[in-house]
């Protein structure tokens, strides 16, 4: 594994292979996402889906935490100002980060490693796939301190939990445990504490062996896919079967099949 981050930088960046790494490193906040941290978070996942190199992303928190949620002492007084400076400053950059996870051309796996609270658990709500060590902890505690979830939780939730689920969780604030996550649909995956990372990098290994063109196909088809009708939801199928038919890896993929052969991908 290759390091690019200094101990000050409130991300780390790392490679293993073709799945980039990226770690929320302010242990001493429960990695809090601060606006600085917001936008290194941005700008990394940019890069990776810039390159072509990177066929996975992996993000994961420092220490004891996932993350404990917005960095709350750094927005206060932007809450305190007014509606304007709230979504200005708060609401914004959340979303920003949020929307960039779901758009990304490479799956973005969350590898939560402890407490995800808040805007924590709303960017495992982002992430298009979640595996979690069994004593990490979720909630929407934004109700405990008089606001709401503002990183996208009030729509991303109840997509993954159901409705009635979600309204009980962001309204009550109550904590619930990865074993609780993983039956309501929020992590793929529950393992034993310090396996967590080993395990994400196992499912992006099982996804980075199809071509990359397919899977950034059906990435972006199933997003896209998401607030569309059937009728919609069908044409983005149908574009994305365009982009893939005829690629080589998908000639190579049907063809190996019919010769009863490993295919040999580019991609």
């Amino acid at each position: 594994m290759t390091a690019e981050r200094h101990d000050a930088d409130p991300l780390g960046v790392t490679r293993e292979g073709s799945v980039q790494v990226l770690t929320l490193n302010r242990p001493e906040r429960l990695n809090a996402l601060s606006n600085q941290l917001l936008a290194r978070l941005s700008d990394a996942l940019d890069g990776a889906d810039a390159d072509p190199g990177v066929r996975a992303v992996v993000i994961t928190g420092a220490g004891r935490a996932f993350c404990a949620g917005a960095d709350i002492r750094g927005f206060a007084p932007h809450i305190a100002t007014g509606s304007d400076a709230a979504v200005r400053e708060f609401l914004r950059p959340g979303h920003r980060v949020t929307r960039r996870i779901e758009s990304m051309r490479v799956p973005v796996i969350a590898a939560v490693n402890g407490l995800a609270y808040g805007g924590g658990c709303e960017v495992v709500e982002a992430c298009h796939l979640a595996v979690a060590a069994e004593s990490a902890r979720f909630a929407k505690s934004e109700i405990a301190i008089g606001i709401l979830p503002t990183f996208g939780g009030t729509q991303r939730l109840w997509r993954h939990t159901g409705r009635k689920r979600a309204i009980e969780l962001i309204l009550s604030g109550d904590s619930f445990s990865a074993a609780q996550a993983h039956t309501w649909g929020l992590v793929n995956a529950v393992v034993p504490d310090g396996e967590v990372l080993r395990a994400a990098f196992d499912l992006a290994a099982r996804i980075t062996r199809h071509p990359a063109v397919a899977v950034a196909a059906a990435l972006v088809a199933v997003q896209r896919g998401t607030d569309a009708t059937i009728e919609e939801g069908l044409a983005l199928e149908e574009a994305a079967l365009r982009e893939v038919a005829g690629h080589p890896d998908a000639v190579e993929g049907v063809t190996a099949f019919l010769h009863k052969r490993t295919p040999a991908y580019r991609s």
